[in-house]
């Protein structure tokens, strides 16, 4: 075993006996423990924004992208959003122990069907310093021990992070290997992680493609994740003008760089004012890559490219296609879409019902910007991470999808003839 095989191991072993104390922890406890680490963070804005401001200055020296800068940096606004989020789920109900359902059998046993903790998460996530707080919060509100592997580029701040958390947790008696942070950015520690079977029971990559597929390749653990986020929104023939306007320039331009923004833009061909949706998200600062119909509209626009309809581009830029109607555009959605969020803006509610139904997305919206594709904006406190597969957990990942569940059967003494 190497050195970071070890180092797993050991964090592993600590988590599972987090974990079990955990189990013991009341509703109560867990909801303090999260106000005093919210708390914290305010308590630490100094220090933690002195440890951002560490690893930006880093960033920039190495060349990260604009995107790249935009998900790490934090300010006193996004230090105290970090806390609210916490507070939140301190807030919301603990799923530990909800019954999901019951019944009696003929026979008089009692069958029920209760929530309960996964158990040890392994979260690997980049250049988000925000994701140490929401982990760290939604699964200790859940009853599970994590293990948070951040990237290298936001080591300080994640450090900062992380000690303000386990400080609020420990001021309420609970044990502080139940939220741990791996000490190395060796990027073996992930190898080791995604082999940790046995010690860590799931593991949630948040991060760009490449890190999302080398989890999913790699890990002999379940794996909890989505690869894209390519987003569509549809306008339809019928939609409000201002709505469409609107939810375009929204869907793409308020942050270019989170997994919810717009990256194709369809425009059915009986769309009475095309021009007018385009110029907004031109004067925006928006790059236009669009087919033959939408180069013709405005003569900023630029070529679309093959392989730009498959592309993620988390940056100012946006694919445009004129379509045939809804058929045309959910068949566009079904060959590039990544099935995370698309939306339908339309007054025609059987246009509307057909996009809803038919598109094969974890979130599908209809009159609204892809950017609420965020746990916070579903009432979910905080979010772990928008899961894209069917098994488990779909769309916004919270409280509940960190659970699982088992049968508890209560008997009078029968036994089964």
């Amino acid at each position: 075993m190497d050195d970071h095989q070890q180092l797993v191991a050991d964090m592993g072993k600590r988590a599972r006996a987090a974990f079990a104390a955990l189990s013991t922890a009341t509703d109560k406890q867990k909801a303090q423990a999260l106000t005093a680490a919210a708390s914290l963070l305010r308590e630490c804005q100094p220090a933690i924004l002195a440890a951002n401001a560490e690893d930006m200055e880093k960033g920039r020296a190495n060349g990260l992208s604009d995107a790249m800068l935009d998900r790490l940096m934090i300010d006193e606004e996004r230090l105290d959003a970090i806390a609210s989020a916490v507070e939140q789920v301190g807030a919301l109900p603990d799923p530990v122990g909800a019954v999901i359902d019951r019944n009696e059998r003929p026979n008089g046993l009692m069958m029920e069907r209760v929530r309960v903790p996964l158990g040890v998460i392994g979260i690997i996530y980049e250049s988000r310093p925000n994701v140490t707080a929401d982990a760290a919060a939604l699964g200790l509100r859940s009853g599970n021990a994590v293990i948070l592997r951040g990237g290298s580029e936001a080591i300080e701040s994640n450090r900062a992070i992380h000690k303000a958390m386990v400080a609020g947790i420990i001021s309420v008696g609970l044990p502080e290997d139940a939220i741990q942070l791996v000490p190395t950015t060796d990027r073996a520690a992930v190898g080791a992680m995604l082999k940790a079977s046995g010690l860590i029971d799931i593991i949630i990559p948040r991060g760009g493609k490449s890190l999302v597929a080398r989890v999913q390749e790699e890990a002999r653990v379940p794996v909890l994740a989505h690869l894209d986020g390519i987003c569509h929104t549809y306008i339809g023939r019928a939609a409000d003008q201002d709505k469409a306007v609107a939810i375009a320039v929204n869907a793409k331009m308020r942050r270019t760089g989170v997994c919810g923004a717009m990256e194709t833009l369809l425009i059915d061909q009986d769309y009475p004012a095309p021009g007018p949706l385009l110029r907004a998200l031109l004067d925006a600062g928006c790059e236009v890559r669009g087919d033959d119909a939408i180069m013709e509209l405005d003569p900023r626009t630029v070529s679309a490219e093959a392989d730009d309809w498959d592309t993620e581009y988390l940056a100012p830029i946006v694919s445009v296609r004129m379509v045939g109607g809804v058929e045309e555009a959910l068949a566009h959605i079904a060959e590039h879409g990544s099935h995370h969020t698309d939306a339908v803006v339309t007054e025609d509610e059987a246009v509307a019902n057909a996009f809803i139904q038919r598109a094969d997305s974890a979130i599908v919206m209809w009159n609204a910007s892809s950017q609420f594709a965020d746990g916070g904006e579903f009432g979910l406190g905080a979010e772990i991470g928008i899961s894209t597969g069917r098994l488990h957990a779909r769309g916004p990942v919270a409280l509940e999808g960190l659970t699982t569940y088992k049968w508890i059967v209560r008997g009078t003494g029968q036994v089964r003839p």
